[in-house]
């Protein structure tokens, strides 16, 4: 099976260190969380993985082929293959959903193709397959500057989807939203794993439902890694030292999504570490 490999992993702004020497193998088809506090390094590490960050140092490998050595097509064919989910979406506002998730084409059509907005049935039959399994096939229509927040980052999850990448990182997806539309979105991305078998590494700041969520956590403090593990196995001193502070008051609490029903359950917190 297909895997992801970091081998010392650096990134330097200035003098400024971001990412510090990380070694780290994702084998294909996991769950991984990465958490920690604010500037620990988390959302450079991704950024690097998908090349949008070069890397100071280190080398990043999948499989046979060495993702910082690859340019022109081959990084585009290495970008489709590895898909990003940002914070604030990045989509365009003005553009009806379906457009915006047929976006995910691009690097698959020729450009004029795109330019002109000729898709194919084939493109615009897999958009809408992948609005319906997250439940906006009715917005296909719809500006997406008219959709809640949630409802915005599902429709950047289909256009990641529709690029049929064999990697989804998703940085910080769920850090403005509510409790209700963060298990909409984690759900839509632990389907996207389970069912479909693509891997996803996901940066997170609550630890509820990093523990909730992930078959693996992967810790970063000051641009390193210093746990990597089973949720299970984060212990109190753990927390202290990604967070600077107790597990209590950090709130974890595992049991804050109720799965089986799909809903919240009331009078649970969830906490955004800032």
């Amino acid at each position: 099976m297909q895997q992801l490999t970091l081998k010392h992993l650096t990134k330097r702004f200035g003098k400024n260190t971001a990412v510090d020497g990380v070694s780290l193998t994702v084998e294909a088809g996991s769950f991984v969380g990465v958490i920690g506090r604010s500037g620990a390094g988390k959302s450079t590490l991704l950024r690097m993985i998908n090349r949008l960050n070069e890397p100071s140092e280190g080398s990043i490998h999948y499989d046979d082929t060495v993702v910082t050595d690859l340019h022109g097509q081959a990084l585009r064919q290495w970008r489709r293959n590895c898909a990003m989910v940002f914070q604030q979406f990045n989509l365009v506002g003005r553009l009806d959903v379906l457009t915006n998730v047929l976006m995910g084409r691009l690097t698959s059509v020729p450009t004029w193709r795109a330019l002109l907005t000729m898709w194919s049935e084939a493109d615009k039959l897999a958009a809408l397959e992948a609005l319906d399994r997250f439940g906006m096939a009715d917005f296909a229509a719809q500006r997406c500057d008219q959709l809640s927040g949630g409802q915005q980052q599902r429709v950047a999850i289909c256009r990641a989807l529709v690029q049929q990448p064999q990697i989804i990182l998703a940085d910080e997806p769920i850090a403005s939203l509510d409790p209700r539309n963060t298990q909409l979105v984690m759900d839509a991305l632990r389907s996207i794993n389970r069912d479909l078998g693509i891997t996803v590494l996901c940066n997170l700041h609550a630890l509820d439902v990093a523990r909730s969520y992930c078959d693996r956590l992967v810790g970063m403090s000051a641009g390193r890694v210093v746990f990597d593990g089973a949720p299970g196995a984060l212990t109190e001193d753990l927390v202290h030292t990604l967070y600077g502070m107790d597990a209590t008051e950090v709130q974890i609490s595992p049991s804050a999504l109720d799965h089986s029903a799909g809903v919240v359950l009331p009078f649970t917190r969830h906490v955004h570490i800032a």
